[in-house]
């Protein structure tokens, strides 16, 4: 087992603009170990940030809490180990994350934090994102899915007429990246270092 130094996660997420309960924080600390435990061993996640897990993942995930909050039903787009579903769902107990993700390995992660941490709220959904019912959700989440016009392809069927897709972007991204017709909007800067921005994307 690694030792695992946790972050004064109330603190850092104060910095991207999310307010935790201390259970929150104990929460992100019990996701922290089982990333450094079972997702870098896993290869889900690089090993050369095992020691960045903290901002380069889980506090980037972070950043789209204010953009969820109040809605009713979000899908994270190929969840991998749970970034940023995971860190939303602990953040926004009363939003229902669906995690959507494809490949066996990964969903069996994501099915193993969903139990462990206890996460209430979230549910695996082991397959395809685009196998789920169409026009279901408030709000998609993508980051390292697919290229924005992917990421948009997929979400737009899932999505309710009013709904948005936050798609975290490199920070090469330009406006001119967003497809024809879509409006779009970018999240204020972040404090996480070398981070691209979160663009809010929805349909006209």
């Amino acid at each position: 087992m690694f030792h695992v130094k946790h972050p004064p996660w109330a603190e850092r997420a104060a910095a991207v603009g999310v307010s935790l309960s201390p259970a929150q924080a104990g929460l992100l600390d019990r996701y922290h170990e089982l990333l450094h435990e079972r997702a870098v061993p896993l290869g889900m996640i690089a090993a050369a940030d095992r020691e960045l897990l903290a901002e380069r993942h889980i506090l980037d995930g972070l950043r789209g809490v204010p953009a969820v909050d109040r809605v009713d039903r979000a899908v994270d787009l190929g969840s991998g180990a749970g970034i940023p579903g995971i860190p939303i769902a602990i953040a926004l107990p009363e939003v229902a994350v669906v995690l959507a993700e494809a490949r066996r390995n990964r969903a069996a992660f994501l099915e193993a934090a969903v139990d462990l941490l206890p996460l209430p709220n979230a549910v695996v959904h082991a397959g395809r994102a685009q196998e789920l019912p169409a026009a279901s959700f408030d709000v998609a989440l993508a980051r390292a899915f697919a290229d924005v016009a992917g990421c948009w392809a997929i979400a737009t069927r899932l999505l309710k007429p009013t709904g948005r897709l936050l798609y975290w972007a490199g920070s090469s991204f330009s406006a001119g990246d967003v497809p024809a017709g879509v409006r779009s909007q970018v999240l204020s800067s972040s404090a996480l270092a070398n981070a691209g921005p979160v663009v809010i994307m929805s349909a006209q």
